[in-house]
């Protein structure tokens, strides 16, 4: 976005939509207003019932000293810029380190990444077998950081969905990207397996979703529907309390990994079952900083020590105000959201080599590297 476009976000729309807009926020704040009234005023009640069923702590229960952990952070991104009869598509993985204090030894001082930038014919198969890429490349690289705490973005079962998805492709697969998936599939599988176990007493995975939809506690517990766990717990706990740990109480079955791979269904029923078995744990670290949602492994949430580890290396890396993430997982996600604005620069680079060297009308070239959509996620 231009610097011209964020300080005038209605330049490109219509006068008479934009006032139709602006007349409308005032039944929106109206209504959001009486929703967050409704929060505060169940407060008191919420904390209670949370109380009462041993779900509401205090971190000063568990931690007694402090380790300095180190950390990592790792996130994943993919972009398709679709030309007139082709789509360039780079997929990428960055993997940063956490703030550290001044005496701990950096491990990776500079980011840890890996790429892939193909060229295929138009297909609709194309971003879900790129998904899948992505978090193959997001996989491999947590599970070969050596931090104590390794922060993956999105939610723990994000990976299997996207990896099904793409695996019961039946028809247009684009056979650049299934044989990469392909190559990069059992590994990944592996590497899903250590995350989800966490088996090792020296190294934590945690996945930290921004958004979620789950309402588990605000359902279950608190007989408030209107918002999801953790944009309710952000209105009811203080600094320096936790909730949990609840089951994830995933949906998923070993059903739906019937297409996959004879060789891999014993590893991917493992990861099915590991799933099924992660604890869930919502914190607040200070008072100017939302509740986090921590998907973690039942190894580490039955051991006190481990736990301590988790909540301490979040203290750490969420000090500074305005960052509403852990510091890694914040870096990361701001390197990967420019892999969409890098795109365009390849595209141009390739044009001009192509143009140099071509022997026909160079409109021929310039019409067919025009790019006329670019679609992304991360």
């Amino acid at each position: 976005m231009s610097q011209g476009a964020s300080k005038n976000p209605f330049k490109e729309l219509p006068v008479a939509l934009v006032v139709d807009m602006l007349n409308q926020c005032e039944g929106i704040s109206k209504k959001l207003s009486q929703s967050f009234q409704r929060l505060l005023d169940l407060k008191a009640e919420a904390r209670l019932k949370l109380k009462e069923n041993d779900l509401l702590k205090k971190e000063s229960a568990i931690i007694s000293t402090t380790n300095h952990p180190t950390t990592c952070g790792v996130d994943g991104a993919f972009a398709v810029e679709k030309l007139l009869s082709t789509d360039i598509v780079a997929i990428a993985g960055v993997a940063v380190e956490g703030l550290a204090p001044p005496s701990e030894k950096k491990h990776w001082p500079i980011p840890h990444h890996d790429s892939n930038i193909f060229t295929l014919s138009h297909d609709d198969s194309t971003s879900i077998l790129s998904g899948a890429i992505m978090m193959c490349i997001e996989l491999l690289l947590a599970s070969s950081a050596p931090h104590d705490v390794v922060f993956l973005d999105g939610s723990i079962i994000t990976p299997f969905v996207y990896l099904i998805k793409a695996i019961n492709l039946k028809n247009g697969s684009v056979r650049a990207l299934s044989d990469e998936l392909e190559g990069r599939l059992e590994e990944s599988i592996k590497s899903y397996e250590k995350i989800l176990i966490s088996k090792r007493s020296d190294q934590i995975f945690a996945a930290v979703p921004k958004y979620t939809t789950h309402k588990v506690i605000s359902r279950d517990y608190l007989n408030f529907n209107e918002f999801e766990d953790r944009g309710l717990l952000s209105f009811i706990l203080k600094a320096g309390e936790f909730v949990g740990p609840i089951q994830f109480k995933s949906s998923i079955s070993d059903y739906e990994i019937t297409n996959v791979p004879s060789f891999l269904r014993d590893k991917f029923k493992r990861v099915v079952s590991a799933i099924n078995d992660i604890n869930i744990i919502y914190y607040r670290p200070y008072s100017h900083f939302p509740v986090l949602r921590l998907e973690v492994s039942p190894s580490v949430t039955n051991n006190i020590q481990r736990i301590a580890t988790v909540f301490e290396a979040i203290k750490l890396q969420c000090g500074v105000p305005g960052i509403m993430e852990p510091y890694p997982l914040y870096l990361a996600d701001r390197m990967v959201k420019h892999l969409r604005k890098a795109l365009p620069a390849i595209r141009k680079t390739t044009t001009q080599e192509m143009a140099f060297k071509w022997n026909g009308a160079p409109d021929d070239i310039y019409f067919a590297m025009h790019a006329y959509r670019t679609d992304w996620a991360k």
